[in-house]
């Protein structure tokens, strides 16, 4: 695992959101975004993106640098603040290109940080939803480098054929599947908690923005689940030592 950034938010804020679905159906949620961007963000010392920013991402090859999200990003980590992302279950193709055109970092599926002395470990939450069995299958199958060469040697029409057809599917599963099972599993979380060796959890994916406390192995344990961008926008600010889920009106 990389080396483990260090936050005092004593200086300045660290901020954490996903589950953007950014897509030009929905302008209000990108021009959300961007005043985020232009307003809140760069008054932070990081910006920590986890996973799905994009309702879908076909390739960096297809990726505009004129675009107003890429230059909205780009403005931001030109002016110093960190800018950290990391691939979600719709956006699991975001590569060097996209890197490198805003000048984000981008992570891998589990990453630790140092924040205000405690120890973090951020993902982006799918692989914690381990009753799914069915989704876990298909995503083994679309994180595989095989499947993704293939994919990419497609015509640009056709990947985003391709996309629009697995979110169908994808949303016609989730009406079949039982509610609970499309949250993360309880065991999956103290597991993973027990082998990173870490008390401290921050994850997005199920769209269920809360703080969970509890006991791990006799002693105090936390998971902070991140919002959706949906109906509002969502962001953990942490400031100061205090960690708060704030609500951002559309």
């Amino acid at each position: 695992m990389p080396k483990t950034p260090i936050h005092d938010t004593n200086d300045r804020p660290v901020l954490f959101i996903s589950d953007l679905h950014l897509d030009a159906s929905r302008p209000a949620v990108i021009r959300l975004f961007i005043q985020f961007l232009r307003q809140t963000a760069s008054k932070a010392q990081a910006l920590y993106i986890l996973g799905d920013l994009f309702e879908a991402w076909i390739g960096d090859d297809a990726l505009r640098a004129e675009d107003a999200v890429i230059s909205a990003l780009r403005a931001l980590s030109a002016t110093g603040v960190a800018l950290y992302v990391m691939r979600g279950n719709r956006d699991f193709l975001l590569g060097e290109g996209f890197s490198q055109a805003t000048g984000a970092a981008l992570l891998g599926d589990l990453h630790r940080i140092e924040l205000d002395g405690v120890v973090v470990l951020m993902l982006h939450g799918d692989t914690l939803c381990t009753d799914d069995i069915e989704y876990q299958r298909f995503r083994a199958m679309v994180r595989d480098p095989r499947w993704q060469a293939q994919f990419l040697a497609k015509p640009a029409a056709q990947r985003l054929a391709d996309a629009a057809r697995a979110r169908e599917e994808s949303a016609k599963h989730n009406r079949s599947v039982d509610e609970a099972a499309l949250d993360v599993s309880p065991g999956s979380v103290h597991r993973i908690l027990r082998e990173q060796g870490v008390r401290h959890m921050i994850h997005g994916h199920t769209h269920r923005p809360s703080v969970h406390r509890f006991e791990l192995d006799g002693a105090p344990a936390q998971r902070i689940v991140l919002g959706d961008w949906y109906e509002q926008g969502s962001c953990l600010v942490c400031e100061r030592g205090c960690w708060q889920l704030q609500e951002l009106a559309l």
